[in-house]
């Protein structure tokens, strides 16, 4: 077991009661076991660890532990919304009632004025450049360490058209154009 000055490593990971998450925990506990590093796996309910109560310890934006998993979602192809949990104003703390999407209460100057930039920047090319170096930041630093990809399943009735799949967008990006053939 690794130890310094007589204390021993040892992380606590929490996330929420979801069967994927307690296996990628179970992975994580085991793999660091074996470079000596004790992981105590902490599963809380959903309804609590996604909630926005100020007195409750155990949500996502207290982020008590010294690990924590959730998944982060962007249903458009813009990255701005799943840049923005890490800009400095957005930082969760009690001062504005864990409100902030900033749970892992990372700052960075030059994240927040590239952020900033990107907000009014026209240049698409100019954009996507700053959004690409603010994406290196987080995973270099790194604030997160992106390790799984949720994919998801789609299936329509082979009657039904006007269904085209948008790598892009939610599988109902063009619902009002559906219609069943007969």
């Amino acid at each position: 077991m690794r130890a310094k000055d007589g204390k021993r490593l040892r992380l606590l990971f929490q996330t929420s009661i979801n069967a994927p998450r307690q296996k990628t925990q179970a992975i994580v506990k085991q793999a660091a076991a074996k470079i000596g590093i004790e992981v105590e796996v902490k599963a809380v309910v959903p309804a609590v660890y996604f909630s926005t109560d100020p007195a409750n310890a155990d949500t996502l934006a207290h982020f008590t532990a010294d690990l924590q998993m959730y998944s982060l979602v962007n249903g458009s192809p813009d990255p701005q919304l799943f840049l923005q949990p890490f800009v400095s104003w957005e930082i969760a703390q009690k001062e504005n009632k864990w409100a902030g999407r900033n749970s892992t209460r990372w700052r960075h100057d030059d994240y927040d004025r590239m952020y900033k930039a990107a907000e009014t920047e026209m240049d698409p090319v100019k954009r996507a450049a700053l959004f690409i170096r603010m994406n290196d930041m987080l995973v270099q630093t790194p604030v997160i360490v992106p390790f799984m990809w949720r994919g998801t399943a789609s299936a329509v009735a082979n009657r039904l058209r006007g269904t085209e799949i948008s790598g892009w967008d939610s599988t109902f990006w063009n619902l009002a154009h559906w219609y069943r053939e007969a």
